[in-house]
């Protein structure tokens, strides 16, 4: 059945990867040819039929071949279509005569060649839809499901044998770079159940890909990589699907680029860009966005013995002073905590090893090729004591010495077997028989030491994102919609009120008089701004004043301002003059919200001044999100400490600061279709336990055809 997002992993693990029959129109008799390789490779395990398409050819590779569909006597459930692109359209509409569910199109020359192939693919997936057939592709290089013994793909990668099922599944939206990735785990002896690759996605898509993986009991790491994506809820669903279910996933995402809708009125928006926003969403659903392949297959590798540490305590053991200080570096880089052994404890294994060094890293030195128990002392109190979540230790060559390893292997597989919920991650240098030996007894094993910090740092990632509750329920929509176009900041105020963030108690005034009046009743000192939807930027033509002392004061600095506006914006509605009490001291950051083309409405948070405007040292989160996940999205900017107070200075109200996101959240994902940007700015931080206040706000809301109002 399908979920509540209408997507059924079931049937479409079913239809795709384990059909019980496989078709393959433009079949060749010659295995080298891309129409000839599927079936070269599916035959040596397919428990189904598989019926060649080849209207010259009565046999092809030993099988009984057919002149069309309709000559095929049984049920066909997937079709492989290797035809010149012309001819692909009718060949869907003869698999949907035959009841076909699911046709992969190896075919190129599609959308990806220009407006002509673009036309053609969108006719190719309205015959598909109409019959309620799933498309892989076209320009798609293929897929395999290595327990069913399917394998309708033409990578050469499969010549040197066919895969060995195991853990990992791997979506891909380019089908060479997939077999790529495939490849370099069957070298790191990593088992690959399915492998996906989608092409121009006219149907089937990455995001696809990755939930049915995430469904898939077989599976139990998912490798994606995609140059695009098109559907961003449905990738975040799958995402969260994963996690729910303990899978982890690790993607590279390539062609970064710049986001430019509303720049000009909206500092939230010229603060975006498309890749910083799809990795907040990676971080925001525990998926581990990799920078390089190597990366991607060393998370493939830590993840088979399927134990995920919650905490970041990191215990590192060495024979090697510097590169117990190398693997320090690598995990304060990580974020990773390398605390130290009590005391107790490190009197006590400086009492069994007097030349080490016992507080962590812990440097057993050369002494452990004296007696090798020292190697299980020091384990055993670590474990004991330390309270690590991990442990590190680097032994080089030591490891695979023929006078050494067996007795090295003893001392760590004794104290690992006593602590299997905890990993156990060598650094060492092996042949490859001795570091199978390792891998069985639970080890993970890695020449470079930094890579096997690396390696434990994604471990506690996925384990601290699978130990969070499910995100909620994606909200109801609100009852009345925004208008179309800016508003002013007191009706922007008024909407953000009302929706839950903080604003001060603020007098409109038609003219200066009144202006005055209002400053009287509030108390001085106030500020005084100028009013218009047709200006955003208030401060650049003089339409903000602070702390003025008296009534005249304000009389004054209103005349001036309402003369600088109506010369600089002569055809501005002008509403007047907003008169409000000064905020006092606090931290300036900056709350916003912009409208994403691929997930929606995105909330953006910062630190004010230049840390936003030069530094861009600003976080996003797609809406809506709890305040458990606002303070991680806190914790995540590099001005972090100057929340804490820095240099005399008092810290903020981080607590409240993050139910103010969530709320702002909320009304973001509230108002996902007639919302286009919002920026609060500053939003003033009081201290510890003060909360916060607005201090201003632009709202432009989004017409019904997607423009933001009126030009």
């Amino acid at each position: 059945m399908p979920d509540a997002y209408g997507f059924d992993a079931p049937r479409f693990l079913r239809d795709v990867f384990r059909p019980r029959s496989f078709a393959v129109l433009g079949a060749s008799d010659d295995p080298t040819r891309i129409g000839g390789r599927p079936i070269l490779y599916t035959k040596q395990a397919f428990d189904g039929p598989i019926y060649p398409v080849n209207p010259k050819r009565d046999r092809v590779q030993g099988l009984t071949a057919y002149p069309d569909m309709a000559s095929i006597p049984e049920d066909v459930d997937f079709a492989l279509i290797a035809l010149p692109a012309p001819l692909v359209e009718q060949a869907v509409r003869d698999c949907a005569a035959k009841g076909v569910r699911c046709c992969l199109i190896f075919s190129s020359g599609f959308a990806e060649v220009g407006a002509e192939g673009t036309a053609m693919q969108a006719r190719v997936v309205a015959a598909a839809r109409e019959a309620g057939i799933r498309i892989l592709g076209p320009n798609c290089l293929g897929l395999f499901d290595a327990a069913h013994g399917f394998f309708p793909t033409f990578t050469g990668t499969l010549d040197r044998g066919l895969p060995e099922p195991g853990h990992v599944g791997i979506v891909c939206q380019s089908g060479a770079y997939g077999s790529h990735i495939y490849f370099l785990n069957r070298i790191r002896s990593i088992g690959v159940g399915r492998l996906l690759t989608t092409g121009n996605e006219s149907d089937i898509a990455v995001a696809e890909g990755i939930h049915a993986l995430a469904e898939d009991e077989a599976t139990g790491c998912i490798l994606a990589y995609a140059e695009g994506m098109q559907d961003g809820p449905a990738f975040r669903h799958a995402l969260e699907t994963a996690r729910r279910n303990g899978k982890p996933v690790a993607i590279m995402k390539v062609g970064r680029s710049r986001i430019g809708a509303a720049a000009a009125a909206s500092h939230t928006a010229s603060l975006a860009g498309e890749d910083a926003i799809f990795d907040a969403v990676c971080r925001q659903h525990g998926a581990y966005r990799a920078r390089a392949t190597e990366e991607l297959i060393d998370i493939a590798y830590a993840t088979r013995r399927r134990v995920y540490p919650t905490g970041r305590r990191l215990g590192l053991v060495t024979i090697s002073g510097g590169a117990g200080v190398l693997m320090a570096d690598a995990a304060e880089d990580y974020g990773l905590d390398v605390a130290p052994m009590p005391e107790g404890a490190q009197t006590r294994l400086k009492a069994a090893l007097p030349f080490a060094s016992p507080v962590n890293p812990v440097d057993v030195t050369a002494q452990v090729f004296n007696d090798m128990s020292l190697i299980r002392t020091n384990m055993d109190l670590m474990f004991a004591e330390g309270g690590y979540d991990a442990i590190v230790a680097f032994f080089t060559s030591m490891a695979g010495s023929p006078v050494n390893a067996e007795g090295l292997r003893e001392a760590l597989v004794g104290s690992a077997r006593e602590n299997p919920d905890t990993p156990i991650v060598l650094s060492a240098i092996a042949p490859p028989e001795i570091v199978a030996d390792y891998e069985r007894d639970g080890f993970l094993v890695f020449e470079d030491p930094t890579r096997a910090v690396a390696a434990v740092a994604a471990l506690t990632r996925f384990g601290e994102s699978f130990a969070r509750p499910p995100l909620d329920a994606a909200p109801q929509r609100a009852a009345e919609a925004l208008p179309a176009g800016p508003m002013t900041e007191t009706r922007a105020k008024a909407i953000l009120a009302a929706a839950g963030i903080p604003v001060l108690e603020e007098r409109l005034a038609p003219d200066p008089e009144t202006a005055a009046d209002a400053a009287a009743e509030l108390g001085f000192p106030v500020a005084l701004k100028i009013v218009s939807a047709q200006i955003a930027h208030k401060t650049e033509i003089g339409g903000v004043a602070l702390g003025l002392a008296d009534a005249e004061a304000v009389r004054e600095a209103g005349r001036a301002m309402l003369e600088r506006a109506r010369a600089a914006h002569p055809g501005a509605g002008i509403d007047g003059l907003l008169v409000a009490p000064m905020a006092g001291e606090g931290i300036e950051t900056i709350l916003g919200i912009l409208r994403d083309p691929v997930f929606g409405p995105v909330v953006m948070f910062g630190l004010g001044g230049i840390f936003a405007e030069v530094l861009r040292d600003v976080t996003f989160r797609a809406a809506p999100f709890d305040a458990a996940e606002a303070r991680r999205m806190i914790d995540e900017i590099k001005g972090r400490a100057v929340l804490d107070g820095v240099r005399g200075r008092a810290g903020g109200d981080v607590e409240a600061l993050a139910e103010t996101l969530a709320a702002l959240s909320r009304f973001a994902a509230a108002h996902a279709d007639d919302l286009e940007t919002c920026d609060v700015n500053p939003f003033l931080l009081r201290p510890p336990g003060q909360g916060g206040v607005a201090l201003d706000a632009l709202l432009v809301g989004r017409a019904a055809d997607g423009s933001d109002g009126p030009s």
